[in-house]
């Protein structure tokens, strides 16, 4: 009779609930509405600006590092902070720092659009604190996105991640359907965008108050002109 020892599976880790929390505000099932925007894109195609996948890195890239990683990311951060218990308070002069950031209306009514309709959901959720925001014109999408990290205790670097990957996704999704690109592109897209995101999150958790801030003509120029663009799929 053999005397080895059976052979056992090792004990399955612990999935956190704050990550699986976390996957659910990343879904882009997440109903707030984020596939009716390009964020400014589809103007930038119809003109000719970006053509190709080449094209689509550069740009997408240029909002992580020089827009969202040093406006969003921040602004997060400041938001998470004054809404933790015992807290200072200064969630709306945060919220109003942010929307005077976006550059065009159209802008603007993307980030209030998409903060109300999460800051609704999370309320329906059973998060009270939600509640007086989903009517609330300062509402961009960074404001619920850390009332829902906080509440569900997602760790301010994850929360900050994911934040920036929903941004990318959804433009490399608009992409997709605009320039046209073919799935697999989209893929190949998404990897190479993502590869930069920690450095993005590090670059904004890092900048003081006074830096908190970016200047992106080009995409204020594509959004302003996406208003009266004849023919178009996209709100923004």
């Amino acid at each position: 009779m053999s005397t080895e020892s059976p052979t056992r599976a090792p004990a399955p880790e612990a999935v956190s609930p704050a990550l699986l929390r976390l996957l659910q505000l990343v879904s882009p099932a997440l109903p707030v509405g984020a596939y009716a925007y390009s964020h400014g894109l589809e103007w930038a195609v119809s003109a000719g600006w970006v053509t190709d996948e080449a094209a689509v890195e550069r740009w997408v890239g240029g909002l992580l590092a020089d827009v969202w990683a040093r406006v969003d990311v921040p602004v997060l951060l400041r938001l998470r902070e004054a809404l933790e218990p015992g807290a200072a308070g200064a969630v709306r002069r945060w919220a109003e720092v942010l929307a005077a950031s976006r550059e065009s209306a159209e802008l603007q009514a993307e980030d209030r659009s998409m903060g109300q309709s999460l800051a609704r959901l999370l309320a329906d959720l059973g998060i009270a604190e939600a509640a007086p925001w989903a009517s609330d014109p300062a509402c961009a999408l960074p404001l619920p996105w850390a009332l829902a990290s906080l509440h569900w205790r997602i760790a301010t670097l994850a929360s900050a991640a994911g934040l920036l990957w929903t941004y990318v996704e959804h433009q490399v999704s608009a992409a997709v359907k605009l320039v046209p690109l073919g799935q697999t592109a989209g893929q190949r897209l998404l990897g190479r965008l993502g590869e930069q995101i920690p450095a993005a999150v590090a670059l904004g958790l890092a900048l003081p108050d006074d830096e908190i801030g970016a200047a992106a003509p080009g995409l204020a120029i594509a959004s302003a002109r996406h208003e009266t663009q004849y023919s178009r799929l996209f709100r923004s």
